[in-house]
């Protein structure tokens, strides 16, 4: 064995696999991807640092409990043919958990990462233990197969070979999972979900959709909105429009059509309605009480809104009427810590290796900063829900964002 390959760490194991299974390539369609908060320090054992560039080809890291424990990576996507018995479960691609071994003074404990990655199979639909290709053995493989779990070797050079295939299984999902199946979806919270903070912006595309004439040119014309690609993006996450392979309305969207035309007779009466309200900073739900409780509903359907009122009543019950941000982040993180940590934390390398310890706590004094937090959740997603009375303020730019005075406050607790 040569000394390059006896040198083959954990964090190395680890982010050639995640090349394999997960390959930035955009082909994938919806897809998301974490690593362990371990990896993000500076160390993964006590003197063994972790390479710059490995750390940041790991990005992001969150800490997601899979079954008994926490898997070195775990994302969800449509993987090559080659690496699973089944390529697709049912319409959505499969979650799967990844624990990685490298060689350390004892060796390679490959059985263990075995044991671990079939723990994981309580929770994902696949899972795979990856390991230096020449520290597998014969054994390692009859157990992972008598398991059903994926064996991946992985040379000095960076290749990475299948070595067992596992089955595809179906499994129950957890809040802890939900998290990266929620960032896999189309309405995960990513850099450019909402870049627009007003609901007529988003409610305004399928109207011009449905509408005889150029989308764009009718969304500039009514003055709806000029951010043409923000709005067709905003309304994709807010579950009104498809973007695959052609934009058409949802269900969601359609029920806002059959909305306007109940309440002015066409969508191009209702254009001209928006028209009306263009560039008013009134809440929308007193500016146009119709409009901004049909807003209300649409924005209510978002998966992170739901989770985001449930938490504020509870703290509201607890005699803490109006959080923070940072407040509510921490009491999230105590209920739905990986969710919490993709909605609200930016997932570049540096926020969360600032923001998160090694075993995935919180650091008080990172969320201090404006700067680690995702816009498209503190500003844009906020002001929606200022804008559709859910919340007495409105949203804050996070280079503007004062973490511990920024209120979130329902504005009708019950």
């Amino acid at each position: 064995m040569g000394s390059a390959a006896a040198s083959l760490s954990e964090p190395q194991v680890l982010a050639h696999t995640k090349r394999r299974l997960f390959p930035d390539d955009g082909e994938r369609g919806s897809s998301y991807v974490v690593a362990d908060t371990q990896f993000s320090q500076s160390e993964w054992r006590p003197g063994h640092p972790i390479d710059p560039s490995v750390r940041d080809s790991l990005a992001p890291f969150n800490h997601v409990r899979v079954g008994g424990g926490y898997p070195d990576l775990v994302g969800v996507a449509s993987v090559d043919a080659d690496l699973l018995a089944v390529d697709r479960l049912g319409d959505e691609p499969p979650l799967i958990a990844v624990e990685a071994k490298g060689y350390a003074s004892s060796g390679v404990d490959t059985q263990r990462g075995v044991v671990q990655a079939y723990d994981r199979l309580h929770e994902a639909n696949a899972a795979y233990v990856a390991a230096p290709a020449a520290a597998i053995t014969a054994t390692d493989r009859t157990l992972a197969r008598e398991l059903n779990v994926g064996v991946l070797g992985v040379d000095a050079g960076g290749t990475v070979e299948v070595l067992e295939v596992p089955r595809v299984v179906g499994n129950r999902t957890t809040s802890e999972t939900t998290a990266v199946r929620f960032q896999a979806s189309a309405q995960g919270v990513a850099d450019a979900s909402f870049g627009l903070n007003h609901p007529k912006n988003y409610l305004g595309y399928p109207l011009a959709h449905h509408a005889d004439g150029d989308t764009g040119d009718l969304l500039s014309t009514y003055k709806v909105v000029g951010a043409v690609d923000d709005a067709r993006r905003g309304a994709a996450f807010l579950g009104l429009i498809e973007e695959t392979p052609r934009v058409r309305l949802t269900s969601l969207g359609r029920e806002v059509v059959r909305f306007a035309k109940s309440e002015c007779g066409s969508v191009e009466s209702a254009l001209e309605a928006f028209e009306s309200w263009y560039r008013s900073r009134k809440r929308f739900v007193d500016l146009a009480p119709a409009w901004g409780r049909l807003a209300r509903r649409v924005v209510f359907a978002y998966p992170a809104t739901e989770l985001l009122v449930e938490e504020l009543q509870k703290m509201h019950d607890d005699w803490t009427p109006e959080p923070t941000l940072v407040e509510l982040v921490e009491h999230m993180h105590e209920l739905h810590p990986s969710f919490t940590v993709e909605l609200f934390l930016r997932g570049d390398e540096a926020v969360r290796r600032r923001a998160l310890t090694g075993d995935g706590s919180l650091r008080r004094a990172a969320l201090e900063d404006g700067s680690v937090y995702h816009a498209p959740t503190v500003f844009q997603l906020k002001a929606m829900l200022y804008h559709v009375g859910l919340l007495t303020d409105r949203g804050s730019e996070p280079h503007r964002l004062e973490p511990t005075e920024d209120v979130w406050a329902l504005r009708e607790p019950v």
